[in-house]
């Protein structure tokens, strides 16, 4: 006896049929999943003030090394490399593209203005200043900054 699937069998298995064939495609992910990337650039003194230091030594050692938090990477510590005399920087590959991503950067010399050593001033992805300050987990909510990136690289603050 063979079997011979009826319209409402047919229509069952469609969803698979259609799941299937989009698995093995070589169609790029939907429009907004893309990846780019962004240099980052905080301008800012590379050795910690020692009057800052002393003046609030919690915040600074709290801090510790410079480091920048990306939305992207669960706000996960990762420390910006020296590239000058007052410029730190840091390069990532997997910026989502066309959604908002923010960062905050910690530096201990910024505990003389922020009690979490939060900076949102001199911050530049690929060349454009950022100036979006928005809310970003940490030592409760801290101040970071916010901005977009299309699938070319080009920042919008």
């Amino acid at each position: 006896m063979r079997w011979r699937a009826t319209g409402g069998e047919l229509r069952a298995f469609l969803p698979l049929v259609v799941l299937l064939a989009a698995c093995g495609s070589d169609q790029p992910a939907a429009p907004g999943a893309g990846f780019t990337t962004v240099e980052f650039a905080y301008l800012a003194a590379t050795a910690t003030d020692p009057a800052v230091a002393q003046a609030f030594p919690d915040c600074v050692n709290g801090v510790g090394a410079l480091h920048i938090h990306p939305s992207w990477r669960n706000f996960v510590r990762i420390n910006m490399t020296v590239a000058g005399l007052e410029r730190w920087e840091i390069t990532f590959d997997d910026v989502p593209t066309d959604v908002l991503v923010r960062i905050p950067i910690s530096d201990p010399n910024t505990c003389a203005d922020n009690p979490t050593g939060a900076s949102t001033e001199n911050v530049f992805a690929n060349g454009i200043r950022l100036t979006m300050i928005v809310d970003t987990p940490g030592s409760g909510v801290e101040p970071g900054l916010g901005f977009t990136v299309d699938g070319e690289g080009r920042v919008t603050p």
